[in-house]
């Protein structure tokens, strides 16, 4: 069959794409094992036991019995079936990398599981999961559903997908590390501190904080891992009380630097005790034991295993959607804020050297969507501090593009032609900072659709970047900015429209962004904008830029907001359509042409880089309206690369 096809289970034999995994011993095991455990049917979770977004090979437990890599997802095996739940961002990758033993579910809902279950399971089957890859709210809603039905959701707490993978990747053995003094802004003290004056002020009077989510311990620690691919994180845990803190990982990793570091030898308010991994469960169970206790978790990110220790006892829960040191972190001090913006210019000068060698290598015919991916991570390889790529390279053309989250393997990798819309999202890890940037381009001649899609996304783009809001507004009252202009003619697309971006952490970092369960936006948050469409089976567009939020002083109300754009790469000129652009996009697309000048020329003649220099300057010439005067003047242009460059000075 064709790579990049799609299966066709209704023919016999079935017809299968190169990509797709066979699982048919992996399930003839699992299903055995379930039998042993009078289990009727197991649900599988794509995530860890911290309940993370982008989790470690040793965690990929659906990959692994379903053979499809997509990071959103549910799995569940019954004695006869096997069914895959995901949304529409990884429909078609699905189809290209399940065999015919799996059936695709294209929802994403509990509901739609629990109905198929209802179907599946018989009246008093027990329905097995792993405690510790529930979250609370998770467990609850299954529970609820299944219920009315007679059916019984069983804790198992051993994985059963664990006890049928025999090559199961270990844990790297790679040893903790601290970030260099040039890129804090506070010290964990200070962190600590802070977190428990949030805990003094609750009027529920907290003594401890669980925390579970892998980026809340290396933030208030100050300390990164690589336990996670493109993600600086290490397996831990945290417990912390007014007197005391204790640190759950792999004690074996924590150099003896690092615990003079973390004070580890003594036992005072701001002594960190490191504790085994494996221990947190009876340590928790113990603590939670002890008279008077209250424990503060974070419901988003603790798993249901831990939880129920809690509950075990009355009255010593306290839950928020977020732990405090999630919405803390949310916020970057002028330190965070300086460093990430650094970040941002460095990592332009990567993506523009993409851009400019496709270029010339894509007429020659050459060059394939994974040789572009490698270059590009290559080109971020030698900017200063830097330590890799923030997330597996989307690299894409044609109808690859329209699958929004594709990244090319050595089996499904397209030549790349002038012919074809090219999509590349990519970003870059740096010790200062996390970027995620995506261009879209054509080397050739865009169709007229082409080109009016690329202009609706750009205007989707602009308008949510050059609106102004009160303070504590939340992002998913202005998300609609990102698909007005797609929705006036019958367009939209299926992915949000943006997320949290951290200082060397993950590249999607909760609670930030534009969906219902995000929080407000505040003054020091960065998130990403990035509106998209595409068509399926042709091209797939999406434009990405990273803004930061900053105040706007209005003419007559205070504390108001607006977005800062950080990305500095310009977009495809010849495939703006500027006649549908409003004179107000029209004024902002202009004065982001000139910042970029502002901050990217410097930093190219730093470095040495003349053509590059050459590029940019003519890639943010001032766009104009055929017949109109030049959109700003140049005195106006000169005054916005000052304020630019002040305001760099200033953050």
């Amino acid at each position: 069959m064709e790579e990049g096809a799609e299966r066709n289970c209704s023919v016999f034999p079935p017809s299968l794409p190169t990509t797709a995994v066979n699982t048919t011993l992996r399930l003839q095991a699992l299903r055995e094992v379930m039998q042993q455990n009078g289990i009727s049917a197991y649900i599988i979770p794509g995530t860890d036991t911290h309940l993370s977004e982008y989790i470690a090979p040793r965690d990929a437990r659906m990959a692994f019995m379903t053979g499809f890599t997509g990071s959103a997802g549910t799995a569940v095996v019954t004695p006869t079936k096997a069914g895959l739940w995901t949304d529409s961002r990884y429909w078609v990758q699905a189809e290209r990398q399940m065999d015919c033993n799996w059936m695709l579910e294209r929802d994403i809902s509990i509901g739609s599981v629990v109905n198929w279950l209802l179907t599946e399971v018989p009246e008093g089957g027990k329905i097995g999961f792993d405690p510790f890859l529930f979250s609370l709210k998770t467990q609850e809603s299954y529970s609820i559903h299944l219920a009315p039905g007679n059916r019984n959701l069983t804790s198992v707490p051993e994985n059963l997908v664990d006890t049928v993978w025999g090559d199961r990747p270990p844990i790297p053995p790679d040893n903790l590390t601290r970030l260099p003094d040039h890129v804090l802004g506070r010290s964990w003290q200070i962190k600590v501190e802070d977190i428990r004056d949030e805990m003094r002020i609750n009027p529920y009077r907290p003594t401890a904080l669980l925390l579970s989510a892998l980026d809340e311990t290396a933030w208030l620690f100050n300390l990164r891992g690589n336990d996670i691919p493109y993600n600086p994180f290490f397996y831990s845990y945290a417990l912390l009380t007014m007197e005391q803190i204790w640190l759950f990982v792999h004690t074996e990793r924590v150099t003896d630097d690092l615990k003079v570091y973390l004070n580890a030898s003594c036992n005072d308010t701001l002594c960190v005790q490191l504790r085994p991994y494996d221990d947190i469960r009876a340590h928790l169970g113990a603590y939670v034991a002890k008279p008077g206790v209250k424990v503060w978790v974070g419901t988003e990110y603790t798993n249901y295993a831990l939880y129920e220790i809690i509950t075990a006892s009355e009255d010593k829960l306290l839950t928020s959607a977020y732990s405090p040191v999630l919405t803390a972190k949310a916020v970057k001090d002028k330190t965070e804020q300086r460093i990430l913006r650094d970040a941002h210019v460095r990592d332009a000068v990567a993506v523009i050297q993409l851009l400019m060698w496709l270029e010339t290598a894509v007429p020659e015919g050459k060059e394939t969507e994974l040789t572009a991916a490698h270059y590009v991570n290559q080109c971020r390889s030698k900017q200063k501090d830097s330590r890799g790529p923030s997330f597996e390279t989307i690299s894409a053309s044609g109808p690859n593009a329209a699958l929004a989250h594709y990244s090319p393997t050595i089996k499904t990798s397209r030549k790349l032609t002038v012919d074809e819309m090219y999509l590349v999202d990519s970003g870059g890890q740096y010790l200062d900072g996390t970027t995620d940037i995506t261009r879209t381009v054509h080397w050739g001649t865009p169709t007229a659709m082409q080109r009016e899609a690329f202009t609706r996304v750009l205007m989707g783009n602009i308008e949510i970047s050059r609106t102004i809001f009160p303070s504590g507004t939340r992002g998913v009252n202005m998300e609609m900015l990102g698909r007005r202009a797609l929705w006036e003619v019958g367009l939209n697309y299926g992915h949000g429209t943006g997320h949290g971006v951290g200082n060397y952490f993950g590249v999607h970092e909760w609670p930030v962004g534009f969906q219902s369960n995000n929080i407000a936006f505040r003054e020091g948050m960065f998130t990403s904008i990035e509106p998209g469409y595409y068509k399926e089976n042709d091209f797939g567009i999406r434009i990405e830029d990273v803004a930061v939020i900053v105040p706007f002083h209005t003419k007559y109300g205070n504390n108001y907001l607006t977005f800062d754009t950080v990305s500095l790469v310009p977009y495809d000129r010849k495939l703006i359509d500027i006649s549908l652009l409003s004179s107000e996009q029209l004024l902002w697309l202009n004065t982001y042409y000139e910042k970029i000048r502002a901050l990217l020329v410097p930093e190219l003649e730093r470095q040495d880089l003349e053509k590059e220099k050459e590029w940019v300057v003519r890639n943010t010439e001032s766009l104009q309206k055929a017949g109109s005067p030049a959109a700003i003047s140049s005195f106006s242009l000169i005054v916005t690369a000052l304020a630019v460059a002040l305001l760099q000075n200033i953050v």
